[in-house]
């Protein structure tokens, strides 16, 4: 079916050829919008935030995609394609959501919750008592909690958000109550993440069923990229960069350091819990994964 659907859109390619996507990214979602616009044979214009790796604006470009480096940090480039897409007659496609920016939003959410749909048909008989999410602007962490709260003939998992501590636009929006915008160049090694304002769509759901938050920093990312690369005998070694292994590092430092015995504790974790986790990139910048991994 799969194939066939594809085909189809190739057969179609004349029909789209006048488009242009344009979106900003810190490297998959970007990359995904230029592989699209390839299939589809139209244009995709891509603004990176400042700091984006050589590795990650390559990967875009391989799939034909005016891709470029900006010197503003991601909300800011977010902001700037945006502009793009009015000014210039594109179609902005972009995962987090601001008043009057909705739809698209909510089809890529939608989109995201498919990850729990195809962990029950891998998993029947396993059920999470813990749900650890990363996120960056929170479309993915909520799109994956909205799921859970539609199974209603399961138990509701504990649901945990896993931010870096240089751009923790969620913990922040918690703490005061509101929607709140972390400022400046948002310092941290994991670049999926590196997000200062939270989406308008995601938030509210966060909000009300999200049972903590977690700021991070870079050192608990290099540690769950090492134990998912180096695993112990018996074990699948998974090769997870700096976003789509925090949650693991995480989870380690809870059940592992002392200091951490009040989350452990709030969170209810034990040797009987089962950590739904999930990695959401490969090694997208190889030279930093093998730096932190293997070097």
């Amino acid at each position: 079916m799969r194939k066939s659907y594809f085909s189809h859109i190739v057969a179609e390619k004349s029909k789209y050829e006048h488009i242009t996507f344009v979106t900003a990214t810190d490297g998959n979602h970007g990359r995904a919008v230029a592989w699209s616009a390839n299939l589809l044979g139209c244009k995709s214009v891509v603004y990176l935030p400042k700091g984006a790796s050589q590795a990650r604006l390559d990967a875009i470009r391989k799939y034909g995609a005016d891709a470029s480096i900006t010197t503003m940090n991601y909300d800011d480039t977010v902001l700037h394609a945006a502009q793009k897409a009015q000014a210039e007659g594109w179609i902005l496609l972009q995962d987090t959501s601001w008043e009057g920016y909705e739809a698209v939003p909510t089809h890529i959410m939608q989109g995201y919750s498919t990850l729990i749909t195809e962990y029950c048909q891998q998993q029947p008989d396993i059920w999470p008592t813990h749900v650890f999410v990363q996120a960056g602007v929170g479309s993915l962490a909520a799109g994956i909690l909205a799921r859970l709260c539609g199974l209603s003939d399961r138990p509701m998992p504990k649901f945990v958000v896993v931010e870096p501590q240089g751009a923790p636009c969620l913990f922040e929006s918690k703490t005061h109550n509101k929607l709140f915008r972390v400022q400046g160049d948002l310092p941290t090694i994991m670049a999926g993440l590196a997000c200062g304002e939270p989406s308008h769509l995601g938030w509210p759901l966060l909000k009300s069923a999200t049972s903590g938050f977690l700021m991070c920093s870079d050192d608990v990312a290099r540690r769950g990229m090492k134990v998912l690369g180096n695993p112990l005998a018996g074990d699948q070694r998974i090769i997870s960069g700096e976003s789509g292994a925090v949650t693991l590092g995480a989870l380690f430092e809870i059940l592992s350091n002392t200091d951490f015995l009040d989350i452990k504790q709030a969170l209810n974790v034990t040797s009987a819990s089962k950590v739904l986790l999930f990695s959401t990139e490969g090694d997208t910048d190889p030279e930093v994964y093998r730096d932190i991994v293997w070097r």
